[in-house]
C-alpha cells in the first residue's frame, strides 16, 4: 500500500509541469487552442442530449402502442433530433481530430526548434558528459512523443464536462449509483498509477542502455561504418551485443507487463460486476413501476457510460501523470544554462585587433578530472602572428584552441584579448572574429555551397562569396567537376548525392575559414588527409591570403608548421619551447629531435 501511495504521490507532483506545457501548446497557435478547447466543451454535452432524446423516443414509442389514435409526429421530430446530434458530433469529433493533430505537429516542430537553439548555447564540455546525453536524449524523444500529451489532457478536460451532465441526471435519480461508480473504478486506477510509475523508472533506468541500442542499430546499418563492419566481420559482434542489451530490457519490461495485465483484470472485474449490481437496482425499480422504461434506458445508458467514463479519466490520468513525468525531463534539460556566457561589459572585439591574444598562467582540467590537460600556459599571440602549435597527441594543441575560441573556460588563469579579460568581451562577436576549422570537421550530406557556407552562414545565399571561399581552399577543383556543381549534394545519405574523397572534403572544409572575415583564424590539422605536398600548398596560399591577420595552425608535418613566424612546442599541457623554426632547430631541443626523425623518414 506505501509504494501505491508513493506512485500516487509521484504522478500528482508530476502534474505539476502541466501548466507550463500548456503555455508552451498556447504560445504555439492560440487561435487553434481555443477552438480545440470550444469544440470540446460542445462535444461533451452531446452524449447526455442524445441519451435523454432516446430516452423520450422510447417513452414515445410505448405511448404509441397504448393509443388508438397515433400520431407520429413527435416520434419523427424526436428521431431527426438524435439523428442531428449524432451526425453533429461526428462532425465535431473529425475536426477536434484534426485540430490535435495540427496544433500537435506544431507543437512538435516548436519544441525542436528550442532544442536544437538551446543545445547551440550550451558548453562543450557538457557534450562530452555522458550524463547530459542522457538529459539530452530523454529531452529529445519528449519533442515528439509529448504531442500525445496535450490530446490525452483534452479529453479529460471533455471527458470530465460529459461525467458532469451525466452525474446531474443520476444525483436526480438516486446518488448511491455516483459512490458505487467511484467504489468500481478506484482500485484499478490505483494499480494503473502503480504500474505506470514502474514502467517510467524502467525507461528511465534504462537511458544508456537504450541510447547504446540506438548507436548500434546506427553502426550496424550505415554507409559510414559499412567498410568497417564488412572488412572486420562485425555483424555477429555487434547484432548480438544489440540482443544482449535489447532481451535485458525486455525481461525486466516483461515483468511489469506480465503483472499489469494480470492486476488489471482483476482489478476491472470489480467495475464489471458493480456496473451489473446497479444495472439490477434500476430494472427493480422499473418493474415496480417507480420509473418508466425510458428512464430506465436513460439511467442504464448514462451508468455504462459514466462508468467507462470514469475508468478512462481514471486510466488517463495515469498516462497523464506519466507523460508529466517524462516532461520533467525535456524541462530538466531546457533548465540547463551554460557557464561560458557573455561578460557583463559585453565589450565588442576591437576592430582591429591591436596588441593580440595573452596567455596569463592558464590551466584547464575536464570536468570530473584530476588530470591537467593543459597547465601554466604563459605566452603572447601577436596582432598578425602565425602561430604553430606542434606536440604529441593528448599534449594539449586541440584544448589551447578551444580555450581560444571561448569553447571551453580556463580552470585557472587568463587569457587576455588586447588587455581585456576575454570573458568581457560579447560571446557572439568574439565567436564572429574567429574563424576555426577542426580536424574532425563535419561533412554535411548538404550541397556543396551549403557546406562552404556554414561557415559564415548568413551569406548563404551569395555564391559569389561562397566561390571565391572555394577558391581560396582549392574546393573549387572539386566543386567545378561535379555534376551539379555549387547545387550538387555530397555525401549517399540522400539521393543523387556524390561522396568524395577524404582530401576532397578537406578542401571543402577549408573553405568555411575563408568564408568568414575573422582576425583570427585557427587550423586544427584540417589538412590530414591531405599528402604532403597538397599540404603545403594550401598553407603556402593560406599565409598569403591571410597577411594581417592572426592565425594558429596545428599540423604534424613540420615541413608545414617551419612557414609559421614562431612555434609553441607543447608537452603534457604545459609550454617546452617557443620560437621560430631556426631557432627551434639551433637549440637542439625537443622539437629539433622529432623534426630530424622527420625529415629522416622522408630520406628513408
Amino acid at each position: 500500500m506505501t509504494k501505491k501511495k508513493n506512485a500516487l504521490k509521484t504522478q500528482i507532483s508530476a502534474l505539476k509541469n502541466l501548466p507550463e506545457f500548456f503555455k508552451l501548446v498556447w504560445e504555439t497557435n492560440k487561435s487553434m487552442t481555443i477552438w480545440n478547447v470550444i469544440l470540446r466543451v460542445v462535444k461533451a454535452s452531446i452524449p447526455l442530449l442524445i441519451l435523454y432524446v432516446g430516452k423520450e423516443i422510447i417513452d414515445e414509442i410505448i405511448r404509441l402502442v397504448e393509443v388508438s389514435d397515433k400520431n407520429w409526429s413527435y416520434l419523427w421530430i424526436l428521431i431527426g433530433i438524435e439523428l442531428g446530434l449524432a451526425v453533429f458530433s461526428d462532425l465535431i469529433n473529425r475536426v477536434i481530430i484534426l485540430l490535435d493533430s495540427l496544433l500537435g505537429d506544431l507543437f512538435s516542430n516548436k519544441t525542436s526548434v528550442q532544442l536544437i537553439k538551446h543545445s547551440a548555447t550550451l558548453d562543450l564540455y557538457q557534450f562530452e558528459n555522458p550524463d547530459f546525453y542522457d538529459k539530452l536524449e530523454r529531452a529529445r524523444r519528449q519533442t515528439t512523443g509529448r504531442t500525445v500529451l496535450m490530446t490525452q489532457v483534452l479529453a479529460q478536460f471533455q471527458d470530465v464536462i460529459t461525467i458532469v451532465f451525466l452525474g446531474i441526471g443520476l444525483i436526480a435519480f438516486n446518488p448511491w449509483l455516483i459512490l458505487i461508480l467511484f467504489v468500481a473504478v478506484l482500485p484499478s486506477f490505483l494499480g494503473e498509477t502503480h504500474f505506470n510509475q514502474r514502467t517510467y523508472s524502467l525507461t528511465r533506468n534504462f537511458t544508456p542502455e537504450r541510447r547504446e541500442l540506438d548507436y548500434l542499430r546506427y553502426i550496424g546499418a550505415s554507409d559510414e561504418t559499412a567498410k568497417e563492419v564488412k572488412i572486420f566481420s562485425l555483424a555477429d559482434f555487434l547484432a548480438n551485443r544489440f540482443k544482449e542489451l535489447s532481451d535485458k530490457y525486455y525481461t525486466a519490461n516483461r515483468k511489469i507487463v506480465v503483472k499489469r495485465a494480470l492486476w488489471g483484470s482483476a482489478l476491472s472485474s470489480l467495475g464489471t460486476i458493480s456496473y451489473y449490481g446497479a444495472y439490477i437496482f434500476i430494472i427493480s425499480q422499473t418493474v415496480s413501476g417507480l420509473i418508466t422504461i425510458g428512464t430506465l434506458t436513460f439511467l442504464a445508458g448514462s451508468f455504462e457510460r459514466m462508468r467507462n467514463m470514469l475508468q478512462s479519466i481514471m486510466t488517463r490520468f495515469s498516462k497523464i501523470a506519466e507523460g508529466s513525468l517524462y516532461l520533467q525531463d525535456m524541462f530538466d534539460f531546457f533548465a540547463i544554462q551554460p557557464t561560458i556566457v557573455s561578460g557583463e561589459k559585453n565589450y565588442m572585439v576591437p576592430q582591429p585587433i591591436q596588441e593580440g591574444f595573452t596567455f596569463e598562467n592558464v590551466g584547464f582540467k575536464y570536468p570530473n578530472s584530476e588530470m591537467w590537460a593543459i597547465r601554466n600556459l604563459n605566452f603572447h599571440l601577436k596582432k598578425g602572428e602565425k602561430l604553430a602549435l606542434v606536440g604529441e597527441n593528448g599534449a594539449g594543441k586541440t584544448t589551447l584552441v578551444k580555450l581560444l575560441a571561448r569553447l571551453y573556460k580556463p580552470t585557472e588563469g587568463k587569457i587576455l584579448l588586447d588587455g581585456k579579460n576575454l570573458e568581457s568581451y560579447s560571446l557572439a562577436d568574439l565567436r564572429q572574429n574567429i574563424g576555426i576549422i577542426f580536424q574532425d570537421y563535419i561533412r554535411f550530406q548538404m550541397k556543396a555551397s551549403d557546406n562552404i557556407a556554414i561557415g559564415n552562414i548568413k551569406n548563404r545565399i551569395k555564391l559569389d562569396i561562397i566561390k571565391d571561399a572555394a577558391k581560396k581552399s582549392l574546393a573549387d577543383t572539386v566543386i567545378d567537376n561535379l555534376p551539379r556543381e555549387y547545387d550538387q549534394v555530397l555525401g549517399k545519405r540522400f539521393a543523387e548525392g556524390i561522396e568524395l574523397s577524404g582530401g576532397q572534403w578537406q578542401k571543402v572544409a577549408l573553405g568555411r575559414a575563408y568564408m568568414r572575415d575573422s582576425q583570427l583564424l585557427i587550423l586544427d590539422e584540417p589538412t590530414s588527409a591531405l599528402d604532403a605536398r597538397a599540404e603545403h600548398e594550401v598553407f603556402l596560399r593560406f599565409a598569403d591570403l591571410i597577411a594581417g591577420k592572426s592565425a594558429v595552425l596545428i599540423s604534424h608535418r613540420f615541413s608545414t608548421v617551419r612557414m609559421a613566424d614562431r612555434i609553441l612546442f607543447l608537452e603534457n599541457g604545459k609550454m617546452k619551447e617557443l620560437g621560430s623554426h631556426d631557432e627551434l632547430v639551433a637549440k637542439n631541443g625537443k622539437y629539433a629531435e622529432l623534426f630530424h626523425l622527420q625529415a629522416q623518414g622522408y630520406l628513408d
